[in-house]
């Protein structure tokens, strides 16, 4: 059994990601690719498998529907062709499904939706309760009321915060390049393609470029992000590619199609949401004896090494901490709101309810709820 098996006989939930490059033509959306991605997750899914697919190709549908060509749009321009195209794709999907004798569910989504906590546990309800009742969502950005969100990469990082939002097993990275080279080779054609990525680090990143896909935003950096995001989360990656028919079932008959990105598990699903989906909203500067207990002791945050609280925030929110040069060292939620920190910095555990009259808590931040930036991406990236 090679190393790819042993980590896919174990997957029963899987999040399937699919370009815009792959979906589209210049004629319109890619119909035989549609039907051979909709026929193989049917399969999947009577197999035994849940299957959630993250689809793009909103904006490019909406752009081929009206007949407009490629160009520079704005973002008012683009929220519209996502509200004319999302119609079609959805519409696409369900006729080649329902052929299959499978059901689908449109699920749009913004980061907003997943910054809220509850917001997020709603989310997650839904979509596993499609799963329960044998459904395969169909998700997608909501291009027509998301504002910076439009600009994220080509839907990766989405796929991504759904794999942490359901609990999946596997990410699939369906793309119109069939694996990570060492070299792009849009711009060198002997580059040679890498099959296993043991870890994300500076050395897979340089590989990327800098190019974005043919009709998608992201290229190669965002589906290396969105691998950094999920294996972090102990979860594997694939990126494969999607005009290749049957190619869900190469994948886990062990073939070496694609790139495979190895797990490498640092944060709980907790942290996870932490790390990607809240927003921070105030910073806690800390003295050099907090950020050494934080960072090479994995010590909770207490007031005593707090030297500064910026921002306003209520109990609850995620703040980031950093050091006293103003170097970002992790994220966590307070358990104090910042007019409750103003009074307590630099206090002992036994002072704090002397200052507020009454103590939530003696840690302002749980190491439970605190994310190390060394074991996450920023998620204001």
């Amino acid at each position: 059994m090679n190393i790819r098996c042993q980590y896919l006989t174990r997957v029963r939930r899987i999040v399937v990601k699919v370009g815009s490059a792959v979906l589209t033509t210049e004629r319109g959306l890619a119909l035989e690719v549609i039907n051979n991605l909709a026929a193989e997750l049917s399969r999947f899914r009577r197999q035994g498998y849940e299957v959630l697919l993250v689809s793009s190709g909103a904006i490019a549908c909406g752009r081929q529907k009206l007949g407009l060509k490629a160009q520079g749009f704005t973002l008012t321009e683009k929220q519209a062709l996502a509200a004319v195209g999302q119609a079609g794709l959805i519409q696409t999907y369900e006729r080649y499904f329902i052929q299959y004798g499978e059901k689908v569910a449109q699920v749009l989504l913004t980061r907003t939706d997943l910054e809220d906590r509850k917001r997020y546990l709603l989310a997650r309800n839904t979509l596993l309760t499609l799963l329960k009742w044998q459904v395969i969502p169909i998700i997608n950005e909501n291009d027509t009321v998301a504002v910076e969100e439009i600009q994220f990469g080509d839907n990766d990082l989405l796929a991504a915060m759904v794999v942490g939002l359901v609990g999946a097993e596997l990410l699939v990275c369906l793309s119109d390049t069939d694996a990570l080279y060492k070299r792009d080779p849009r711009e060198d054609p002997e580059a040679e393609p890498v099959r296993l990525v043991e870890c994300v680090d500076e050395k897979i990143e340089a590989m990327a470029g800098k190019r974005p896909g043919r009709l998608g935003r992201g290229g190669m950096v965002s589906k290396l992000r969105a691998a950094k995001m999920v294996t972090a989360l102990g979860v594997p990656m694939v990126i494969a590619p999607g005009k290749e028919p049957m190619v869900l079932e190469r994948i886990f008959a062990g073939e070496e199609i694609g790139t495979f990105f190895l797990p490498q598990r640092r944060i709980s699903a907790r942290k996870f949401w932490i790390a990607y989906h809240s927003r921070p909203e105030g910073q806690l500067v800390l003295d050099a004896g907090a950020v050494e207990a934080i960072l090479a002791r994995k010590k909770s945050l207490l007031p005593a090494g707090i030297k500064k609280v910026q921002g306003q925030f209520e109990r609850g929110a995620c703040v980031e901490c950093l050091d006293e040069q103003g170097k970002r060292i992790a994220l966590g939620l307070s358990n104090f709101s910042s007019a409750e920190l103003q009074q307590i910095i630099g206090c002992r555990s036994d002072e704090i309810a002397k200052r507020l009259g009454v103590c939530p808590r003696d840690e302002v931040i749980h190491r439970d709820n605190l994310v190390l930036v060394e074991d996450a991406i920023s998620n204001a990236a």
